[in-house]
């Protein structure tokens, strides 16, 4: 090449490394500059350095030992070599590489040191557990050894082993080439094939090799504990295993320690050529295959498979035993409830449990609370809201609806989607919203009774003033806040960022200047050219929004600040809003996990936690396969300044104390020091709950014969509305005291069913007892006849007089009946079953409204009723109980007469004339009203006709079965136009 190409190609080079470098550089400074504005630094310094020495560390070493195999085989080259055509071929070779080896020594060192370098960096979580490993108290029952040597040393140990062969083949494959190239190795001519250095050389890396094996051989002793091996499906060392693969792989690891001496031996100090070695090679691979192959399978075949259940027995007992104990359901409390009472009770108005059944659904109720509390188009609350509770009234605790009200940056206007407009104006959202979970007004909205933007609140359908008092309602740190955003103004009296409208005029808005610490500082020139360079942005340096108290918000969004702030957590898919000490802070739980506790059922994380909720509202977990988990801290991020903290919440988790221990003891704030008012809304994480249930719904079995049999298996019953999709119903939060607990309680709950069957077989309940975690099982005899989920949805719609009701909510206007959280609640020693309705209309923007509560008792076919409200709904249940005769189920057809087969109708008379007149002037009322789209009118017109139904059926039951109505409701209620105003008084629903 000539000296311009060399000139020419080492400046490309110079600008690759240099815009590299640069960018490398630049996402390290800004990654800094974040931690420390979160007060983190340990954090980016401690798993910096780490991959830093990583790398250098296996990159260097493994780069070395290639280069001295490279030298030594140079060093050992013949210095006379026998003339034949295949040298003479070898010498142009030999003339390129010998005036430079030192450098083409260098050059591959370098490469492969750096891919090895990269790939240990990506080990720095292995080498930090590995550094700062704790006791976990438990050994493992085949070798006695802690679980802590599974958990944190294991995986580095495998680690290191295959970097040791991955640098032995690549010396064994560079050390032949050079002694090939250099007349060590000669496949033509006279004489020996290989010299006795090169002999000496290559059979030394082999012997190396095979030791490595051996080294092997005793790790996969203990991998065997990890794998799945025992029948049926369970993971650990099974009979086979333990009488059979054991005992080979330690004779194999004895018979390797003896190949490697004879290969050195035979090779160079006996017979010094590589027939007995190969022979020993050979050996070894026979012995492989004999003991560690042939030898289980036969028994396997001949003394396991004839006896499979006696001979798994122990291994299925330890496999129950680890998982119950990695997954933290050993402490399951499994009662029985018989379910006997299929009348409802006269005592089940009163019941508080059933009168705090949660109806508002918290994924239909979204778009209520978008439309009816954001005045401007661009707020939203995502497609899925939380639930929570507060102690506001009566010193009780109660469920509320929780959402926060964010600015969604998709649905700016064109116009507002300049860089100004997306980075300084729309910069955070304002306020949390709450309504309680089982209140509608206003023809089926929530009962908003927070986070207001002004007092003009229409009566009865809002509270009228703040009921959760909340000091700072701006929010900058919010699970939609995607774009960067740059706050700060150097004047006082310049405010640009858009706040909310003003109370008196919605057409006017106030400004704001953000006053807190989040975010990091950018007025000097040199960060705002480095985030200009971050993010191809030119106005970071152009534009006047940016001045010397600016500062940048980036990595807004609550579960990346947290698994930012700690990368060793699995964060729940589901953070939610709270209001704390009169500030609104995002709660996240984190996980600990790993992959390796002996005898542990592994699990993947993504399928065990994927429901109907997944992806709408919540966030999908990683496809990590995993046999350990525990929810070992609680994490809260300000949604304010972004203020990030990470309490301890289980204290015993050995991984935990390992990973506080990494970062320097204070990474994790101590258990002891969470503030009570924070605690308080702890709720037992989602994510969590769902790998225990569908764990528990095998491992509820703990006798290992039992389990053989698999006849006691539970499973998850997929949504009852739509049972043919194959997702999963997911479980519900309820403020409710099931039989056997004390007192009433916040709670996580599931229905399960018995596997391939859809009839309930037990209720599973998670929640908190003194702020330690409780996992409860209400389990039905095998012989019930209670229904499931979906059983109960298709006996209930399939109810003649619930059918014919609900096809009136859905025929006008193409009106869309929607279903809610379909709840299974034991009550009075049955079963309750309550499933909110929604209708949403077919006009534009029309938002879902809670209509109807199908609520019924028993065997959830008998006793059936659709009614306004909760309190409505027990009472009828209580009614139809007391009569002990379930409803007479027959509606005329199409809401039309029967004919009486001389082509005249029957002429109605007396109190069933009465009540048919009243029932078409409510229908009449109904259609006015809804054309007017008052809502006033609206709410009020529905319960007439409501009340006008149910005194026109009882008339007819009065009447007699041949009674049938002259006329009938002919338009059906539907949803009113969204936007149109309401005022009726509130009326509970529970």
């Amino acid at each position: 090449m000539s000296r311009r190409g060399r000139v020419t190609v080492g400046v490309l080079v110079g600008v690759f490394l240099l815009f590299t470098l640069l960018g490398w550089g630049i996402d390290a400074y800004t990654d800094y500059l974040w931690y420390d504005e979160v007060d983190f630094t340990g954090v980016f310094t401690g798993v910096l350095v780490t991959r830093l020495l990583l790398f250098l560390a296996i990159g260097l070493l493994m780069a070395l030992v290639i280069a001295a195999n490279l030298y030594l085989a140079y060093r050992l080259r013949p210095l006379l070599r026998p003339h034949s055509a295949e040298q003479a071929t070898l010498e142009r070779y030999r003339m390129v590489i010998q005036p430079r080896l030192g450098t083409w020594i260098t050059i591959i060192a370098v490469v492969i040191g750096f891919f090895a370098g990269l790939s240990a960096q990506s080990r720095w979580k292995d080498w930090m557990l590995f550094q700062n490993s704790q006791p976990f108290g438990v050994r493992d029952p085949e070798h006695n050894v802690d679980v802590g040597f599974y958990i944190f040393e294991y995986p580095l140990w495998r680690y290191v082993l295959g970097v040791g062969f991955t640098t032995i083949v690549l010396s064994v494959l560079g050390a032949l080439a050079v002694h090939y190239i250099f007349g060590g190795v000669r496949l033509q001519g006279v004489g020996d094939r290989m010299t006795a250095a090169a002999r000496a050389h290559l059979t030394t890396l082999v012997a190396f090799f095979v030791l490595l094996k051996a080294v092997a051989y005793i790790l996969d002793q203990r991998a065997l504990l990890l794998e799945q091996h025992v029948s049926p499906g369970l993971y650990g060392a099974g009979y086979t295993d333990v009488n059979a693969l054991l005992p080979a792989k330690e004779i194999l690891a004895y018979i390797s320690i003896v190949v490697a001496i004879a290969i050195v031996v035979f090779s160079n100090a006996v017979m010094r050529n590589l027939v007995w070695p190969g022979v020993s090679l050979a050996l070894l691979a026979i012995s492989a295959v004999a003991i560690g192959g042939i030898y289980p399978l036969a028994v396997q075949n001949f003394q396991v498979k004839p006896s499979l259940a006696d001979k798994e027995a122990p291994y299925i007992a330890r496999s129950i035993e680890a998982t119950r104990a990695a997954f933290g359901i050993a402490g399951t409390e499994i009662r029985p409830y018989a379910a006997s009472t299929t009348v409802p009770p006269a005592t089940l108005a009163s019941d508080t449990s059933a009168q705090n059944v949660r109806l508002i659904d918290p994924q239909l109720v979204s778009e209520a609370y978008t439309q009816q509390q954001q005045v401007r188009g661009f707020y939203d609350f995502g497609p899925k809201l939380d639930v929570d509770r507060y102690t506001l009234t009566n010193n009780k605790p109660q469920d509320y609806v929780v959402g926060v009200r964010e600015i969604n940056d998709n649905a700016l206007t064109t116009q507002q989607q300049n860089w100004l407009n997306r980075h300084t104006v729309f910069t955070h959202g304002y306020g949390m919203v709450a309504a309680p979970a089982n209140q509608v007004v206003c023809g089926g909205l929530p009962y908003f009774v927070s986070g207001f933007l002004g007092d003009d609140q229409q009566p009865g359908c809002a509270s009228s003033s703040e009921e959760i008092k909340v000091d700072q309602p701006r929010v900058y740190f919010g699970e939609q806040s995607t774009e960067y955003a740059i706050v700060g103004q150097a004047d006082a009296n310049k405010k640009t960022e858009f706040d909310r409208p003003q109370p008196d005029n919605n057409n006017a808005e106030e400004r704001y200047t953000y006053e807190g610490t989040g975010g990091v500082p950018i007025g000097s020139f040199f960060r705002r050219l480095v985030f200009a360079i971050k993010n191809t942005e030119s106005n970071f340096l152009l534009s006047d929004a940016v001045n010397k108290d600016s500062r940048l918000m980036y990595v807004r969004d609550p579960r990346s600040r947290v698994e930012k702030v700690a990368p060793f957590l699995t964060i729940d898919g589901d953070p939610y809003p709270a209001v704390v000490d009169g500030r609104i802070k995002w709660i996240l739980d984190g996980y600990t996990t790993a992959a390796t506790y002996p005898y542990a059922q592994r699990i993947n994380l993504q399928e065990e936690t994927t429901d109907e909720l997944t992806n709408r509202g919540t966030v999908a977990l990683a496809r990590d396969n995993i046999n350990y988990m525990r929810n070992s801290v609680k994490a809260t991020v300000d949604a304010y300044d972004g203020t990030v903290t990470l309490y301890e919440f289980d204290e015993q988790d050995p991984v935990l104390k390992a990973w506080n221990k990494a970062f320097g003891g204070k990474l994790i704030t101590p258990k002891a020091q969470t503030p009570a008012s924070l605690a308080a809304h702890f709720r037992y994480p989602a994510d969590m709950f769902k790998v225990q249930r569908n764990l528990l719904a095998r491992f509820h079995v703990t006798q290992p014969a039992e389990y053989f049999s698999g006849q006691d298996f539970w499973q998850v019953p997929n949504v009852p509305d739509d049972p043919d999709s194959g997702v999963k119903q997911p479980p519900f939060y309820l403020n409710v005291q099931l039989p056997g607990q004390d007192s009433t309680r916040f709670q996580l709950t599931s229905a399960v069913t018995p596997n391939n069957r859809d009839n309930l077989a037990a209720l599973i309940s998670g929640s908190y007892v003194d702020n330690k975690p409780r996992l409860e099982v209400l389990e039905l005899p095998d012989q019930t006849a209670i229904q499931g989920p979906v059983q109960v949805h298709q006996r209930m719609t399939n109810n003649a007089t619930v059918r014919s009701e609900l096809t009136l909510l859905s025929n006008s206007n193409q009106s869309q009946v929607l279903f809610g959280n379909l709840i299974s609640l034991p009550v009075g020693d049955g079963m309750l079953y309550v499933e909110p309705v929604y209708v949403k209309s077919g006009q534009q923007d029309a938002v879902p409204l809670l209509q109807k509560v199908l609520m019924s008792y028993g065997d959830g076919g008998t006793y059936v009723v659709l009614a306004n409200n909760l309190k409505d709904g027990l009472d009828k249940l209580v009614a139809q109980g007391k009569s002990n005769q379930p409803p007479t189920n027959t509606p005329p057809a199409n809401n039309q007469p029967p004919n009486t087969g001389n082509g005249q109708q029957p002429v109605l008379t007396g109190q069933l004339a009465q009540a048919a007149a009243a029932l078409d002037k409510a229908i009449a009322d109904v259609k006015t009203a809804q054309a007017s789209g008052d809502f006033v009118r609206y709410g009020q017109a529905l319960q007439a006709l409501d009340t006008a139904m149910t005194n026109f059926q009882n008339a007819q039951k009065s009447a007699g079965p041949t009674a049938t109505p002259t006329t009938g409701p002919s338009v059906p209620p539907s949803t009113p136009p969204s936007g149109a105003p309401s005022a009726p008084a509130p009326t509970p629903s529970g």
